[in-house]
């Protein structure tokens, strides 16, 4: 016998993979030459894994559209497609909509402090969004060392202490694996950037 079941993700989802596409065509990740698209692939994995709607995987693949792509406008565009609930999850994920953005630390800091009255969608993609960028940092770093910095727009240090923060938002406001993969990823991390520091601290024995 065979059971047909109403998918969870339907045409929306496919239009969306789309505009995501063609938002950020040409955009890549910082410092690697990567399509961004793959990173939104794999925001939007990470939600559809754990249980995510349809309008949360959406927003996911889109997360970004605003803040890098157009500001309010392409928020327009993205309510006039997809409608409000994805809209709002993408203005809540987005750190600054204006154009010059405000100082990284300012709009960080900004950030971790809008997520205290964020959405549980909203808490959802961030989440997903924050422990992609962490495991792709890891592996990152594991390849090319401290060069990895110099993609950032802030220095070792600003980007831990960020990232230290949001696990520590996130294992408050939505406890469960995925905060807790995104804290373990910030400890694996600084246990490298250790064993590096440990490494080219150590004396080197010339003889005597």
């Amino acid at each position: 016998m065979n059971v047909t079941t109403t998918p969870v993700l339907g045409e929306r989802f496919a239009r969306a993979l789309v505009r995501a596409f063609e938002f950020h065509l040409e955009q890549t990740r910082k410092g690697s030459g990567i399509p961004y698209v793959g990173h939104l692939l794999g925001v939007a994995s990470i939600v559809i894994e754990t249980g995510g709607s349809e309008d949360e995987a959406i927003a996911a693949l889109l997360h970004d559209a605003a803040e890098d792509q157009g500001g309010r406008e392409a928020l327009e565009h993205i309510r006039a497609e997809f409608g409000n609930r994805v809209a709002k999850v993408v203005e809540e994920c987005s750190d600054s909509l204006g154009d010059p953005k405000p100082p990284w630390r300012e709009r960080k800091q900004a950030y971790l402090e809008h997520l205290d009255g964020a959405s549980p969608e909203a808490l959802h993609v961030s989440l997903a969004d924050k422990l992609h960028n962490m495991r792709t940092i890891v592996v990152d770093y594991r390849d090319v060392g401290e060069s990895l910095w110099d993609r950032f727009n802030s220095d070792r240090d600003g980007v831990l202490w960020y990232y230290r923060s949001l696990a520590a938002a996130f294992a408050r406001l939505r406890p469960g694996a995925l905060a807790t993969e995104l804290a373990e990823s910030v400890a694996e991390l600084e246990r490298l950037l250790e064993n590096a520091s440990a490494g080219s601290a150590s004396p080197t024995n010339h003889g005597m």
